[in-house]
């Protein structure tokens, strides 16, 4: 069973075919980065036109990279959700039409479902029970997760979320967007523990996250202390500290609450090394595992889109002929499987 991925939440155009006996036969993706870069952030107006002059290249690319033709693809999952309304409807609207016109299942995917299962893509893919934390640039839940469409949340970011706070934090360093891996990349030459910042709401029980107090205090820092270089990258280096001991600490008290020994974790910013490097420590004190996507997979992308459909259209989901996207559209919200 072949599954014809499309993914058109925000700024990446993500088409892939994944193959139930043979994995994934194909994977185009197209960022806008480069697009949105003068802005300072993505514009949902030039976001949704990007992906109607992307998408449909995009899945002709791919077809060809599988050496396949429209009659091969038995069902055809895009995301319905959460995202940028127009940016959805885009990929929906197209998916469901192609779907129509090849006469094959159609499927709606969520898309944090799709991060929450990329690790699935590889060759030691986590089985459950597992504690979950979807971090990116909208969203930092962590979740318990007992089966496909079993999520509870256990926790979620109360204001920003962890990949908007280092996309300002590196705004406020001079740094051109999107910021959060070149922050990244600067707090590696940063002086440990020269400047100490917050660990937020880590002094109190619960497992919500705040980071906008973060953003702040990381602004007051860089305005009172001298522009060079060095004290940028110790700056860089302190902001990424505390993000990331903030999420570890948030992640052990959910392994402590749930009894899990396996945790995944997913999202774009788990593609942060720093954040790999923490929580490899941590679950190796702990006796448990953790699990990751490769690098690629954990920014938007239509793989993960194209094995969660195929999940999902193992399970009996199918799209009703109307075309109808969620740009907010809560996790636990999902259906189990049967």
């Amino acid at each position: 069973m072949r599954v014809l991925g499309i993914e058109t939440s925000c700024d990446e155009t993500g088409i892939a075919i994944y193959d139930e006996a043979n994995g994934l036969l194909a994977n185009q993706l197209y960022s806008q980065v480069k697009l949105h870069a003068d802005y300072g952030g993505v514009v949902p107006e030039l976001a949704s036109r990007d992906h109607v002059r992307k998408t449909v290249p995009l899945i002709q690319a791919a077809l060809k990279e599988a050496g396949l033709q429209a009659q091969d693809i038995d069902a055809v999952a895009y995301t319905a959700g959460p995202g940028l309304v127009g940016a959805l409807l885009v990929g929906a609207t197209i998916g469901r039409s192609l779907a129509f016109a090849w006469d094959v299942p159609a499927i709606p995917v969520h898309h944090m479902e799709g991060h929450l299962l990329a690790p699935m893509l590889e060759d030691n893919p986590p089985a459950f029970p597992f504690v979950a934390l979807l971090v990116s640039g909208g969203h930092t839940q962590l979740i318990s997760v007992t089966g496909i469409g079993e999520y509870t949340l256990m926790g979620e970011s109360v204001d920003d979320a962890a990949g908007e706070a280092f996309d300002k934090t590196a705004k406020l360093l001079g740094l051109d967007y999107p910021g959060g891996p070149m922050l990244s990349k600067m707090a590696q030459q940063g002086v440990e523990k020269r400047f100490v910042f917050p660990r937020p709401m880590t002094d109190r029980p619960g497992l919500d996250f705040s980071f906008s107090g973060l953003k702040t205090f990381a602004a007051n820092t860089i305005r009172e202390n001298s522009e060079d270089p060095q004290t940028r990258a110790d700056i860089a280096r302190a902001f990424e500290d505390a993000v990331v001991d903030t999420l570890a600490i948030k992640c052990k008290r959910a392994l402590e609450q749930t009894g899990f020994k396996r945790l995944v974790i997913a999202g774009g910013v788990s593609a942060n090394r720093t954040l790999r490097s923490k929580m490899a420590e941590v679950m190796k004190a702990r006796g448990g595992e953790v699990f990751y996507a490769r690098p690629e997979f954990c920014t938007d992308n239509g793989a993960m889109i194209a094995y969660a459909g195929l999940v999902r259209l193992k399970g009996g989901s199918r799209a009703a002929l109307s075309v109808t996207v969620r740009p907010r559209w809560p996790l636990a919200e999902l259906p189990g499987l049967e």
